[in-house]
């Protein structure tokens, strides 16, 4: 008897996007934040760039406080608590070895913060340059911190993140001078990865350059979405 002659192979093809799931919730929680008149900023930066700080002075000169703020750490509480000695209404995120935010996360951390009265809610993403840039979390806007003491190619090292972001802050502005900061190389990097993206020049710890970005924010020239 003939030896069976072995079935042709069949392949199936499934293609689905693997942020298809985090994209649906995303753009479920940007109608909720429409439908409440909030803006909602999407905070991005490496560890250390000074977003704590920024945050805490955006919450103190905010026009019509409090601000709401989503806090992303993988330990600790420590961020939200210094938020909330600022006036916002904080609240943390621990993701543990997760080092981004997913739109899910934000939904459940939204759900517990009291967004009476609100106009402005910003999510403090986890630390990190390249994770979070993937992860829509249903915000209007994106922001990317970057620090003087990071030094000025981080733009070209991580373009992902720069080249999604509505605005750059450049931190910490007084320290450039100390630690040998090259405006010029960073300015022409940011301005090659990132030509959409508004410029603020601060310091977080002096306050200098806070109003323009408390402009930007309150009256951006371009309406928001």
């Amino acid at each position: 008897m003939a030896a069976p002659r072995p079935r042709p192979l069949r392949r199936l093809e499934l293609r689905q996007g693997l942020l298809s799931r985090n994209d649906a919730q995303a753009q479920h929680n940007r109608q909720q934040f429409q439908a409440l008149g909030l803006r909602v900023v999407n905070l991005l930066s490496a560890p250390g760039s000074g977003k704590t700080s920024l945050l805490e002075q955006l919450a103190q000169r905010w026009p019509r406080p409090p601000i709401g703020v989503i806090v992303g750490d993988l330990a600790t509480d420590r961020d939200a608590q210094r938020l909330q000695g600022a006036g916002a209404r904080a609240v943390q995120i621990r993701t543990g070895e997760r080092c981004h935010l997913d739109a899910a996360q934000v939904a459940r951390a939204f759900s517990q913060l009291d967004a009476v009265g609100l106009d402005l809610l910003v999510i403090e993403n986890v630390g990190n340059l390249v994770c979070p840039a993937a992860f829509d979390l249903g915000e209007q806007r994106r922001i990317a911190v970057l620090s003087v003491t990071e030094g000025e190619d981080k733009p070209l090292k991580y373009p992902a993140l720069f080249s999604s972001a509505d605005a750059v802050v450049l931190n910490k502005s007084d320290l450039a001078d100390a630690v040998g900061f090259d405006r010029s190389a960073a300015l022409s990097h940011l301005r090659a990865v990132a030509p959409q993206a508004v410029l603020f020049e601060v310091s977080a710890r002096q306050g200098s350059g806070l109003a323009a970005l408390l402009q930007w924010l309150d009256q951006p020239q371009a309406p928001w979405p």
